[in-house]
C-alpha cells in the first residue's frame, strides 16, 4: 500500500509544485463523488413495512445517454407478493404491508418522454359523467342508486371497502372488485377517495327520459358494464379482463397474447372463406334469428354458426372453446346477447374481418370503432342476406377485407392493452370523485377489501386467475394523459361519419341484391 502511494505521488513531489498537487487532489475527489452519485439509487418509495427491493448499481459511462439507458434497464421494480399468512383463514388484510405511496424521482424519469395521450375512447368519460357536471353528486344521489346495485364501493385513503347488497351472476362482482384492487396496487396513493354503486347486470336501467320531465330530480350515478343511447348508466370495464372462471376464459394479458399468436397460425388468405360464430343462442331472440343463416341443403349464406353447450364444454375440459384456436375464418360475426357481450373484444382481436350485427349497446371502448375501418356493419333485421353480401364482398376484395380485420386486431392489441384498461379506470374514477360534493366515509356495514382477503381463500380457476392477473407492484409510470371532452361539433362529425359509412354499405348491399334478382 505504501509503495502504491509513492508511485502515485512521486512525479508531483519531483516538481515541488503546490499548485499541481492541489489541482490533482481536486480531480481525484471530484471523480470519487461523481462515481458515488451515479451508483446511488434513483427511486424514493414510501413503503411503510412493505418488502424492500434490492438496489442494483450501474457502471459509469462517458456517454450520459448510455448511463440513462443503463439505469432504465437495471433499475429494479418493487414487487410485493401476496401475504397469505393471515388472510387464508380470516380474510384479514395485512396492515401496512403494501406501499401506501410510490413516487419516482430520478434522472430516468426526468429524461423520459411525457406519458402518452390516452386513446380516443377515453374522451367518452366526460360524456358519461355529463349529467352531474353542474349539480355535482351528493351522498343521497349515491344512495338512490342502491335500488338495483350489487355492491357499494368506498375508497378512503387508498383503502377499499365494500358493502354487498346482492350476489351477482357467477363471479362478475368478484372479478370486478379484484380489478379495482389491482388498480390500487398499480397506482398506490393516487386513486382519490370515492363512493359509488355498481350494478353487475347486463342491461342499463337509468332511463334518460325519467330525468327530462318537469321537476325531475338529478339521476343517481350507477356504474355497470354497458350503456345505450337511452340511458345514463356510467360505463366501466367488465370483469372478464381479470378472468371468467365459470367458462375458463383467462385474464386479458395472457389471452390477448394467445389470440395474437393464434393469428399467426393461418394466413388470412388461407383461412376458411366463411363467416363464423359460436355462442349461446337462447339468451336473445336476435341470436336465435342468426341460427337461421347457417348453411343448409337449400341455401348457403356464407355463414357457419354453432350453438355453444357450456355444460358439455365444462365436462370436456373446454377443448372446443379455446378462443386462440378460432381464428381460422376470414370473417367472424359479433352479435349481442341479452345486452352487449364480452365476446366483442375477442372477436375483434382475431385478424378476421368482423361482421358486426347492428348493436343496441356499447361498452367503454367500442364507441371509437368505425364501420369500414374496424368492422363491416350487418343489418339486424335482414341478417342472412347482409352476411352473404359481406362474405362475397370480402372474397372479391381480399386486400380490403384483410385490412379491416387487421385494423381491428391492431386496435385491440395496442389501444386495449391492460395498461390502458387500468388507466381508463383510473381516469373515470378520478373524474367521478371530483364531482362528489361530500367527503366519503366508511359505512358501518362495509368491510375492508384487499388482494389478500380475496385471493388467499380462493380456490380453483378463481385463485388461478387472480394469481395470474395480480399486479406485482406499483407502476413506475404515470397514467396516460386524458384529453378534454369532444366539442359538440367534433362529436357530431364522429357520429355522422359512422352513420354515413353504414349507409354506404347498405347502399352497396341493396345494389348487390338488385343485380342478383335481375340475373335470375
Amino acid at each position: 500500500m505504501q509503495g502504491f502511494k509513492e508511485k502515485i505521488w512521486a512525479p508531483f513531489l519531483a516538481t515541488r509544485s503546490s499548485l499541481a498537487i492541489s489541482f490533482f487532489v481536486i480531480i481525484i475527489i471530484g471523480g470519487f463523488i461523481s462515481t458515488r452519485f451515479l451508483d446511488s439509487s434513483a427511486s424514493f418509495i414510501d413503503t411503510s413495512s412493505a418488502p424492500k427491493s434490492s438496489l442494483i448499481n450501474v457502471t459509469s459511462s462517458s456517454d450520459p445517454n448510455e448511463v440513462k439507458e443503463e439505469l432504465k434497464q437495471t433499475q429494479p421494480r418493487l414487487e410485493v407478493p401476496l401475504n397469505c399468512s393471515l388472510s387464508y383463514q380470516t380474510r384479514t388484510c395485512p396492515a401496512g404491508y403494501y406501499p401506501s405511496k410510490f413516487t419516482v424521482q430520478s434522472d430516468v424519469e426526468s429524461s423520459s418522454a411525457p406519458p402518452p395521450t390516452c386513446p380516443e375512447y377515453f374522451r367518452y368519460i366526460h360524456n358519461d359523467l355529463w349529467p352531474w357536471r353542474e349539480t355535482g353528486i351528493s351522498r343521497e344521489m349515491v344512495r338512490m342508486a342502491k335500488r338495483t346495485a350489487n355492491f357499494r364501493l368506498i375508497i378512503v385513503n387508498g383503502t377499499a371497502y365494500i358493502e354487498t347488497y346482492t350476489k351477482s351472476f357467477q363471479s362478475r362482482d368478484t372479478f370486478t372488485l379484484w380489478g379495482i384492487l389491482q388498480l390500487l396496487r398499480r397506482y398506490p396513493g393516487k386513486v382519490p377517495d370515492l363512493d359509488l354503486m355498481f350494478d353487475c347486470v347486463d342491461w342499463p336501467v337509468i332511463k334518460t327520459e325519467w330525468f327530462q320531465r318537469h321537476n325531475a330530480t338529478v339521476p343517481p350515478p350507477l356504474f355497470r358494464y354497458c350503456g345505450d343511447d337511452a340511458t345514463l348508466d356510467i360505463v366501466f370495464p367488465d370483469w372478464s379482463f381479470w378472468g371468467w372462471p365459470e367458462i375458463n376464459i383467462k385474464p386479458w394479458v395472457g389471452l390477448a397474447k394467445d389470440v395474437n399468436e393464434g393469428n399467426e397460425r393461418v394466413r388470412w388468405e388461407d383461412r376458411e372463406p366463411h363467416a363464423y360464430w359460436k355462442g349461446n343462442p337462447v339468451v336473445a331472440e336476435t341470436r336465435m334469428d342468426l341460427m337461421k343463416c347457417n348453411v343448409s341443403d337449400q341455401q348457403d349464406w356464407g355463414a357457419r354458426v354453432y350453438a355453444q353447450d357450456w355444460g358439455r364444454e365444462q365436462q370436456q375440459g373446454y377443448k372446443q372453446s379455446d378462443l386462440a384456436s378460432q381464428c381460422i375464418h376470414r370473417y367472424k360475426i359479433y352479435i349481442e346477447g341479452s345486452a352487449w357481450s364480452v365476446s366483442e373484444k375477442y372477436i375483434l382481436a382475431c385478424d378476421s374481418m368482423t361482421l358486426l350485427v347492428k348493436p343496441h349497446y356499447y361498452d367503454f371502448f367500442t364507441r371509437s370503432l368505425m364501420p369500414l375501418e374496424h368492422y363491416w356493419p350487418i343489418k339486424n333485421d335482414d341478417k342472412c342476406r347482409s352476411i352473404k353480401y359481406a362474405v362475397d364482398w370480402g372474397n372479391s376484395n381480399p386486400e380490403k377485407a384483410k385490412a379491416i380485420g387487421k385494423a381491428a386486431s391492431n386496435f385491440i392489441q395496442e389501444q386495449l392493452k391492460i395498461d390502458y384498461v387500468y388507466d381508463y379506470m383510473f381516469h373515470l374514477l378520478s373524474e367521478y370523485a371530483k364531482l362528489l360534493n361530500y367527503k366519503p366515509t366508511v359505512p358501518r356495514k362495509a368491510v375492508e377489501l384487499c388482494s389478500e382477503s380475496m385471493a388467499c381463500p380462493a380456490l380453483g380457476f378463481e385463485k388461478k386467475f387472480m394469481e395470474e392477473s395480480l399486479v406485482k407492484g406499483p407502476n413506475d409510470a404515470t397514467p396516460c394523459t386524458l384529453t378534454p371532452p369532444y366539442p359538440p361539433s367534433t362529436l357530431h362529425s364522429v357520429l355522422e361519419k359512422r352513420d354515413t359509412s353504414t349507409k354506404q354499405v347498405e347502399k352497396w348491399e341493396k345494389e348487390y341484391w338488385e343485380n342478383q334478382k335481375n340475373m335470375q
